[in-house]
């Protein structure tokens, strides 16, 4: 019982200092998106080539697209914003 405690403490330990120690992931649109059934619009924006993106869709009766967001010039969301009214 004394061994199972202090191992789940360590875990706990090691999982605290891993998700303290991470930052958030950089945001970056992608120029293409996988789109089709069950994905929605505008898709899996996670391709950088045409030819990325059109591998992953074979086979799945998806298509790719270009990403509106990098299409139309919008800048890239980069959380919440804040206003004070």
């Amino acid at each position: 019982m004394r061994h199972a405690m202090s191992a789940i403490l360590v875990l706990a330990a090691a999982t605290a200092a891993v998700v303290a120690g991470s930052s958030p992931a950089a945001a970056y649109d992608y120029r293409y998106c996988l789109q089709g059934r069950g994905i929605g619009i505008p898709g899996e924006c996670a391709y950088s080539t045409y030819d990325q993106c059109m591998a992953s869709a074979s086979g799945r009766g998806l298509y790719c697209n270009v990403n509106p967001r990098v299409a139309f010039g919008q800048p890239p969301r980069r959380g919440r914003i804040y206003r004070d009214y």
